[in-house]
């Protein structure tokens, strides 16, 4: 009698099926879902850990560039400041100097006609003859002091002193055989501010393509 082979519960006869694969048990089967899901969610985890930090590094670039305009315009800004403080500090001063000076004068006429006439005669002492023209309220103590100047100096040619009513008080002409020289403070203030003005214009316009659009 041949024996009848056992029916077996755990065999896979589907078609294409092999025999020899067991099937997984639930247990194992669980097991690999678990694996497979805590995958996922690491990979999950990853992409978005990756995604943020492209995300946060563009928002940090995006700050430093805004960080960098504004110390940009910052820095235009106090370019700015500084050259108007500095117009105004040049500005000041002239105005201080033009004030004061004419008080100077008043108050001491004879000293830089004095100091002007010591320097050329200094540089002239063998020349033949020196004329100093000053105001004709300052001859008087020109003539005198110039003369004591000339003495001490060592010059040895012909001082001359004469008034000249044209003349400011302070102002003063001095002439000598080939050459001489002119005190006259009012071209000497006019000189004075078309410089300022020029310096200043050439420092606006030197700023003007730094600056830019500052606001």
């Amino acid at each position: 009698m041949v024996a009848r082979a056992k029916f077996l519960f755990d065999q896979d006869f589907a078609p294409g099926a092999n025999p020899a694969e067991k099937p997984i048990a639930p247990e194992e089967h669980a097991l690999q879902l678990a694996e497979a899901e805590s995958k996922g969610f690491r990979d999950g985890f990853a992409a978005a850990e990756k995604e943020g930090l492209a995300v946060a590094a563009q928002r940090n670039a995006t700050a430093f560039e805004h960080i960098a305009d504004g110390l940009d315009r910052a820095a235009r800004g106090l370019a700015e400041i500084e050259r108007r403080i500095e117009t105004e500090a040049v500005e000041l001063a002239s105005a201080i100097a033009r004030k004061l000076a004419p008080e100077l004068i008043s108050r001491e006429p004879f000293a830089e006609i004095s100091a002007l006439a010591a320097d050329c005669i200094k540089q002239l002492l063998h020349a033949p003859h020196i004329v100093v023209r000053v105001n004709e309220a300052l001859h008087e103590t020109a003539k005198t002091q110039l003369e004591e100047v000339a003495r001490t100096r060592g010059f040895d040619g012909r001082l001359v002193v004469v008034a000249e009513p044209a003349i400011a008080p302070g102002d003063c002409k001095i002439e000598w055989a080939d050459g001489g020289v002119v005190r006259n403070a009012a071209e000497t203030d006019l000189a004075i501010g078309k410089a300022i003005e020029h310096y200043l214009g050439a420092r606006q316009n030197a700023a003007l393509p730094e600056l830019g659009d500052v606001r």
